[in-house]
Formats: C-alpha cells, structure tokens, sequence
C-alpha cells in the first residue's frame, strides 16, 4: 500500500520540481507561466503539488533544529572537532544565538520559499485553471500550505512580512505577531468550504477540513502568547471539528511505535497531516528534502543491528531532564528509546566494539595506549564537555561516541543507500487534538461533549501505558505526558514556551532571556528586504 501510494505521490512532486528561487519581497523567476505550464489536468496537479514540494524541503532539517535543540529534548555537541559546524548547534543549547547564526538564517529562506511557491501557485493556477470544485479546492490547498508556512514563521520569528501577492515585489516590513495571527485565521477559515472531508490514500499527504481545524486549534491553544487574548473555547470548538468527525482514532499500546516506521503513511489512523518523504523524491528550491534521523541518532556502532548500509554519525542524543519523563515502566514509548547496554536485534548478543585503549578514552594515561581495547557499548545518559567547553566539544573517542540517550521513535530505515528515510514525518496527529483539548479545559475553556481535561489524558494513557489511569490532572502532568508523546516530532520548543519552561537551565544552558522566545531576523533577510525591523534584543 505505502509502495502504491509512494509511486503516485512522487509522480505529482517530481512533475513539480521547478529551478527557480521564492523569498518573500524578492523577485521570483521561473519557467512557470501560464503561457507554457501548467495547460491541462495532470499539469494542474503537478503545479499545486510544488507548494507541497517546498513544505517538505527543510522540515526534517532546519526547522526541526530549530524547534528541538534550542530546549532540552535534544543536543548535537561536537566531537573532536565534529559536528562543530560553525556553532550552529551549540548556539540554540546555549540560546546565545546571533542574526548570523546558520540555522535561523536557512530556516527563514526555508519558510519564505514554502510562502512564495504557494503564491506562485496560487496565481498561475488562478489564472489558468478552469472555474469549478477542483481549482476551489486546489486554491485551498495551497493556502493551507502558506498558512502552515506563516505559521512556522510567525512561532519561530514573531514579526514577519506578510506577502500575498506574486508579482508585488515592493519591500514589506514584518508586521506585529497579533496581525500576522489574524491573517492567517482568516485565510484558513476562507478555506474551510472548499477542502476535502475525505480522509484516504487520495488525500494523504494534501491539506483537508481536518488539517485546517488542527491548525487552528493549535493557534488558539497559543492565542494567549502569540496575541495576548485567550483563545481556549475556540481551540475546544476546533477539537471537536476533527474529533465529532470519526474520521481518526488513537492506535492503541501495540502500534503506537509503527506509525512512525518507514512503512507508515495513509493507514495510520493518528496522521490529520503528514510530510511524505522517500529517498526517490527529488528536492527543489535549493532546500534539503530530506529525513535523515537514522543518520543523527544511531550510534555508529549499530549500524549492523539496524542492517543500516550505511555508517551513522550519532551525534544527536537527548539530555537526563528530558528522559527524566519517561518514568511509566508499562509506558510503550519508553521504548523509542536506546539507552543503556547494547544488544543486537536478538536481545542477547551484545553490541561490541573493538578499538585501543586512547581510542576508548583519549584521557588514558596509562604505556600502552595503542593496545587492542573490546567493550559492549553502554549509552549512558549524562553529557559531559571533556575535550573544550569553549567549543562544545565532548571529545573524539568511543566514551564520548556514546555519551546520551538516542531516539529511535522514526525508525531506521534499512531499505535506503543514501541515508535518506522512507519514514513519513506527521505534523498533526489526533493525539495531539485530544491532549490540545485537555489542556484547553485545564486552563479555563468550557468542557464539551462530556469530556473532562482527566477523561481525554486518561483515554490517551490507556492507549499507552499498562499503568492504572490517573486520577487527578494538573497543567504541569499534561506537559510532561505531551513529551512523553511528542518526542522528536518538531512540538517541543512551541510547548515549552506555552508552558513557561523555556527560560529554564538545562544541560550547559542557563540564559532566561525572555526575548529569546523568538529568533533574530537574519542578517541575510534584512539585507534582501532593507523595510524589515530587527526584533527587539537583537539589534
């Protein structure tokens, strides 16, 4: 089925695949006009599928940094000099992030792309599509998929431009985050007539009524941040659009893991929206396109465990007051997890590696530090900046190879050559509808349908955990449950902030600066757009 539906899909992204380059404020050249493309059905798809095209680029990449390694749910230090990459990673643990820094400035052009392909589109499709439901539809679509990229925008930089028209290449100022909010709820809301109710292989992958209500839920449930003004029965009422829908439902305890296999796609019933990826999918734009998990957080020596054929880097791994909530043992999510000593698939030959004594520990001091050294690995959970603080650096030897819990909840794909996944990333999962109304209740909107804040965790426990089902909630259980569940899906930084737990210390970390809550403006989007304002802190 995934095959089937894999083959389809790319043929509409790779047909979409167009050299050219989207920024907001910036003019965009392509050799996509209505004069020469798109003139029929097939081509019709095919341009609204380089929105999609775009979406996908660097979500797995960038945007996921961005939104992980700035809290404590991960960490990529450096190893003898690896993975140092110009302080990209050590800037968002340290939150000592610049206007220069690499990840902002990528993830910016990132966004602004997903924002001018899908006006492109919108345009050229506008112009050349035949009046009726399709081009109804399909303008939809592609403003769910610019909404998704204000968004993403709007969470990460606050501030930003609001750019509607292609053909307007006249300098736009960022606008306050409330606006930019109230923009994209009346964009989404425009589009609620016209999309899909249909939840199958055919819109697996394309935004549907569902994928607008999870949107708008989760604006509302950070109405309170983003505009100042509570939003909670709104994020109720927009729960229960997908919920009253019978359209999803949770996996249960047995198949939680496999929705986030390199086989999931349209039959896993938690996906409201999903990014399809696949190592046969071309990239676009200049972005990345790939979901290259397996190659951050499997260690390098378990590469055969995993039948991986290629050799993992490992460097990314998780902190102690993260792993800290896993502590149900009849949860099935402990078990995304690697952690401790290591065994092959079989569950009793151990993971070992054979190396020299300096090569082990490069403190070893002792007369023999080329002599042959053979050890079972033991991932131990705590990091430690043995080599140089100043550069992050744990140093380049197999203690430090194995220093940090990995996350394999995107499982490793074994069917892939070029390190890039099959595993599918889901942007909205019914899970996060049914914790997004719980929260909503705790914090004061009105409970509907007779679900109380402790009925919704409760029922996402059962589905979870063999433990016995709570009998009491509070915001601070919801938290620790939504990392629980949402672990290494791009959600974690967006709850810490609603939370009040972003200017925490974990790890290395101790800056609690409020204004670090959004990322600088970066240099190179100021320098292209001279009517953009700094965000305060940053100047």
């Amino acid at each position: 089925m995934k095959n089937l539906f894999k083959t389809s899909i790319t043929l509409l992204i790779l047909g979409s695949v167009i050299a050219s380059c989207h920024k907001i404020d910036v003019p965009v050249t392509t050799e996509l006009t209505p004069n020469v493309f798109p003139q029929d059905s097939m081509q019709f798809v095919e341009a609204a599928g380089a929105a999609y095209v775009a979406l996908r680029g660097n979500y797995a990449l960038d945007y996921w940094f961005m939104q992980s390694a700035s809290t404590d749910e991960s960490i990529l230090p450096s190893r003898g000099g690896n993975w140092y990459d110009n302080q990209n990673y050590s800037m968002l643990h340290y939150h000592n992030w610049t206007k220069d820094h690499g990840w902002t400035g990528s993830c910016w052009g990132y966004l602004s792309k997903v924002i001018g392909v899908s006006n492109q589109a919108m345009n050229i499709l506008g112009t050349t599509m035949p009046e009726g439901v399709n081009k109804n539809r399909t303008i939809a679509e592609l403003k769910m998929v610019r909404a998704i990229g204000y968004f993403m925008m709007m969470d990460l930089y606050g501030n930003v431009p609001l750019d509607t028209t292609y053909g307007d290449f006249t300098p736009h100022t960022n606008v306050p985050r409330a606006q930019v909010f109230n923009f994209i709820e009346q964009d989404v809301k425009s589009c609620l007539p016209y999309l899909s109710r249909e939840v199958s292989t055919a819109t697996y992958g394309r935004a549907t009524k569902f994928t607008a209500y999870a949107l708008l839920a989760k604006m509302y449930l950070n109405a309170a941040y983003y505009t100042g003004t509570q939003r909670y029965d709104d994020c109720i009422a927009a729960c229960d659009s997908v919920i009253n829908s019978g359209k999803y439902a949770l996996e249960p305890r047995s198949t939680y893991l496999n929705q986030f296999y390199p086989n999931n796609g349209p039959n896993d019933k938690e996906f409201i929206f999903a990014i399809p990826y696949s190592p046969i999918y071309a990239t676009a734009y200049g972005l990345n396109g790939y979901m290259y998990f397996a190659r951050y957080d499997v260690p390098r020596s378990e590469a055969a465990k995993f039948s991986l054929p290629f050799t993992p880097s490992a460097p990314r791994s998780t902190l102690p007051e993260f792993y800290a909530y896993f502590n149900d043992p009849g949860d099935i999510r402990n078990a995304q997890w690697l952690t401790g000593l290591q065994y092959m698939s079989d569950g009793v030959t151990p993971v070992t590696v054979k190396t020299t004594n300096k090569g082990y520990d490069f403190q070893y001091s002792g007369n023999n530090p080329n002599g042959s050294y053979t050890y079972q690995v033991n991932l131990t959970p705590n990091i430690l900046l043995r080599l140089n603080p100043a550069t992050f650096d744990l140093g380049n030897d197999e203690i430090a190879w194995n220093m940090g819990y990995r996350n394999i909840k995107f499982f490793p794909d074994a069917t892939s050559t070029n390190r890039n996944q099959n595993n599918d990333m889901p942007m909205f999962r019914y899970s996060d509808i049914i914790l997004m109304k719980a929260e909503a209740i705790l914090r004061g909107g009105t409970a509907t349908s007779g679900a109380t804040a402790l009925s919704l965790v409760n029922l996402l426990r059962a589905n979870r955990s063999t433990s016995a089902p709570w009998t009491n909630v509070t915001l601070d259980s919801i938290y620790n449950e939504r990392c629980r569940e949402f672990a290494w899906e791009g959600w974690h930084r967006n709850d810490m902030i609603r939370f009040g737990k972003y200017e925490g210390a974990w790890g290395f970390k101790t800056d609690n600066n409020t204004y670090k809550r959004i990322f600088p403006i970066p240099t190179s989007a100021m320098q292209v757009n001279t009517a953009l304002v700094q965000n305060p802190g940053y100047n």
